[in-house]
């Protein structure tokens, strides 16, 4: 929990800067005390959208498995940890006594307990069939509104926009293939996001285009059997995430693995893990980190 009053602590402040800046956005003042309400969040997705405008909040559900796997942008250690997504602590949560409870359609079914503790701004941003980034960005008008700071919202959109222009640029080189996102998550089997996606929507705002054009099952299309990958020969194959150490002793030793043609042509990236389901940071931290692995060249997945 942050200290006395309603504004962040100067940790928390420090540190949510620190992560805005590593996306390549610029750093702004916290907004004053009148229009700093206590925020508490439920949903990964309106985290990150609380951090990208600079308003840590008090709480937030699941904060040891954000750490580990979202890992951008940093929750500072005194935000309280509520428990899991899927099971808040309702009374933990009341404890922290947060003015607004930022949470998505994912978790209506408890919606009616969370609005008794105080008011809740739930916002979509996975749709099955719809792009998310641009829902990702009306989030950071919504939320900034909702905390009274339109001013706050207006000048984040402008940055977010700013910094993915820049990357779009550095990856204009790349436009002549189409780029198959992929997640393996074993010899055998992966996943492939869709446009319908985090990663697929922000590849579109980059001016990349998507290798895998088939439908998706909400975001992605899993499990796909890695021979899949035959049908996309011209594609630059990026897999998002580590690869397990068990997959990557298993595709070292498939014969069919190395004769896909992304594959046996050298073109194959790999990239740091990624939160899937979150914002914008998540939306900036997979261009930033693909505008790297472009321009750094082609490396080994296996």
């Amino acid at each position: 929990m942050t200290s006395g009053g309603t504004l962040p602590s100067r940790r928390a402040i420090l540190t949510a800067a620190g992560a805005f800046l590593a996306a390549g956005l610029p750093l702004r003042a916290a907004p004053p005390a009148s229009s700093a309400p206590r925020l508490a969040a439920i949903d990964w997705a309106m985290l990150e959208t609380a951090a990208a405008i600079g308003h840590m909040p008090v709480a937030a559900a699941e904060l040891v498995r954000f750490r580990a796997d979202v890992i951008e942008p940093a929750i500072p250690p005194d935000v309280t940890d509520l428990g899991l997504r899927g099971a808040p602590n309702f009374e933990l949560l009341q404890l922290t006594r947060p003015d607004l409870i930022l949470s998505s359609p994912f978790y209506t079914r408890y919606e009616d307990r969370l609005r008794s503790i105080a008011p809740v701004l739930s916002l979509p941003f996975f749709t099955p069939g719809e792009p998310p980034l641009p829902k990702a960005l009306a989030a950071l008008t919504a939320l900034a509104d909702a905390i009274g700071n339109p001013q706050t919202g207006a000048r984040t959109l402008a940055a977010t926009d700013a910094a993915l222009d820049a990357l779009a640029g550095r990856l204009a080189p790349f436009r002549d293939r189409p780029v198959a996102l992929v997640n393996i998550g074993d010899g055998r089997h992966m996943r492939v996001f869709g446009f319908d996606s985090l990663f697929g929507s922000t590849l579109e705002r980059l001016g990349l285009r998507n290798a895998w054009t088939d439908g998706t099952a909400f975001s992605f299309m899993a499990p796909i059997p890695i021979e899949r990958l035959a049908r996309m020969p011209e594609a630059r194959l990026v897999n998002i995430g580590a690869l397990p150490a068990a997959a990557e002793r298993a595709l070292s030793r498939i014969v069919l693995w190395r004769a896909l043609p992304p594959v046996a042509r050298g073109r194959t990236y790999l990239l740091a893990d990624t939160n899937a389901f979150g914002a914008v940071p998540a939306a900036l931290r997979f261009a930033t980190l693909l505008a790297q692995a472009f321009e750094a060249g082609p490396g080994a997945i296996a």
